[in-house]
């Protein structure tokens, strides 16, 4: 008998799950494995023709394991668009297997911009313009798949240079969506009186480009220097009593020590009702990075309790339960002068949304309440500024802090900071697609989870065909002219 000397050995990391993913050279859908190494979570998948890859998914392995505890019960939208033909994430539109309705619609009006930013998940740049028809069509289906649609933003490309963005927001808001949100750079909202007039009668919520205090962040991120655009362009939504929610792309080594700084100034600026933190999605165009040490949200909570000199504990950040849990965190504040209260300082948010592990609701009567107006707050469709936001803080927070402020009044009060990490192809995930409740709507009538439009191909699909489309349509109508002046 041969005696093996050979000693078994541990791996150097745990196997958390099995999932689906992407291969990020080709985008075919392949196996991937979740792995817990050092602390952090990895993704590890194989394509059988480009080979092995691996990348960060989050870098604090108790944060993303415990967020399990906060997965919401998914709502089934009334409606659907496809069919289930090949699985997720092939299929989407939303399909019959999608687990969650669509709390934030959003419409890419253009692909055209007045910037040329080296990080641009969008890949803006010459495409299409959709049309005020086409527009209402996708409206009108939301309505259709949701019912009560909760928010639709306009988006783009830079949404405020289409001609009738205007027009396309007052379709929205007559078909009773309540909030109304752009997602722009400002650049126009800085330069054009005419324009800022038209946005402050139709008042949407101003989703606000804005990626630090220092000049070489915008020169990094956005290739030329915008800070005093950027400025100006807030100052004026202040004095014309329009709300702003500051987004911050969050890149590696270019200011991740910027996220404190950017929270203290949206506290302080008139306009600033939040902060949403994403961290850089690689997809579109972006700088070189390594997939091992991306951004991730830990990384952001992490920044901004070590960045604001005590103001913030990890435990003010919960994650949201409508997505699934590992995609978004959220706090507000309660802000009188320079009194900040977090909220969960106030009350025990993980008591009503742990799905899980506390299935028995706290005693007091209102406890069904507050739970309902906490799943209000720690949702996507929640926008800072609002009153319906500020409604459903002071329903959440009354049993703890007794509020001197009518709901009108107390939104100047109530500030939000949200920390979003969408998938690109390192990191997809097919059991976080399934329960994206942020969709793309498309003039086709689908409505297609955000992750899985930019990172499995769907983008590039939609805009060759509306570009393929608008091309024909030009050169039909240059037809119909020749032939008329003939």
């Amino acid at each position: 008998m041969t005696t093996n000397n050979r000693i078994k050995q541990d791996a150097d990391y745990i196997f958390h799950e099995l999932t689906r993913s992407i291969c990020p050279e080709c985008k075919t859908v392949i196996d991937a494995q979740v792995i817990i190494r050092d602390n952090k979570v990895y993704m590890r998948k194989r394509c059988p023709e480009h080979g092995w890859f691996e990348g960060i998914i989050s870098s604090d392995a108790e944060m993303y394991v415990g967020s399990i505890r906060f997965n919401k019960p998914g709502t089934i939208p009334l409606d659907f668009s496809t069919e289930v033909k090949d699985g997720c994430p092939l299929d989407c539109g939303l399909c019959p297997e999608h687990k969650q309705h669509i709390c934030l619609a959003l419409i890419e009006v253009n692909t055209a911009c007045n910037l040329d930013c080296p990080v641009c998940f969008a890949n803006a740049g010459a495409g299409y313009n959709l049309t005020l028809e086409q527009v209402e069509f996708m409206l009108d289906r939301l309505v259709e798949i949701e019912g009560d649609p909760e928010v639709v933003q306009f988006s783009g490309g830079e949404p405020t240079i289409h001609p009738q963005l205007p027009e396309m927001i007052q379709a929205a808001k007559d078909r009773g969506i309540r909030q109304v949100m752009i997602n722009t750079n400002g650049v126009r909202l800085a330069r054009d009186d005419r324009f800022l007039a038209q946005m402050q009668a139709l008042d949407p919520v101003v989703y606000f480009q804005f990626d630090g205090l220092r000049e070489e962040t915008y020169l990094t991120i956005r290739g030329e220097p915008l800070l005093d655009t950027k400025m100006r362009a807030l100052d004026r939504l202040a004095e014309v009593g329009m709300t702003a929610v500051l987004v911050a792309a969050i890149e590696r080594d270019v200011n991740t020590d910027e996220v404190g700084s950017i929270v203290e100034f949206g506290l302080k600026h008139p306009a600033v009702r939040g902060v949403v933190f994403q961290p850089v999605t690689h997809v579109g165009r972006h700088i070189e990075f390594d997939p091992m040490t991306r951004v991730t949200i830990p990384d952001i909570i992490h920044g901004i309790v070590d960045q604001t000199d005590g103001r913030f504990i990890l435990e003010d950040f919960v994650p949201v339960p409508c997505c699934f849990p590992t995609c978004q965190v959220n706090s507000y504040l309660f802000v009188d002068g320079d009194t900040v209260t977090p909220l969960p300082r106030i009350l025990d948010i993980d008591q009503y949304l742990d799905y899980i592990t506390n299935r028995a609701l706290p005693k007091p009567p209102n406890a069904a309440d507050i739970q309902t107006a906490l799943e209000g707050l720690w949702s996507a469709s929640a926008v800072a500024g609002t009153e319906q936001t500020a409604g459903q803080f002071e329903c959440a927070c009354g049993p703890g802090l007794d509020l001197p402020y009518e709901v009108n009044h107390l939104k100047e009060h109530v500030f939000q900071i949200a920390i979003k990490d969408f998938l690109d192809a390192w990191t997809f995930n097919v059991k976080q697609v399934m329960k994206c409740c942020v969709g793309i709507l498309t003039p086709d009538g689908r409505a297609i989870p955000f992750c899985s439009y930019n990172s499995v191909g769907y983008r590039e699909q939609i805009r060759e065909q509306l570009t393929m489309e608008q091309g024909r349509q030009k050169i039909l109508a240059v037809s119909r002219d020749r032939e008329e002046q003939a």
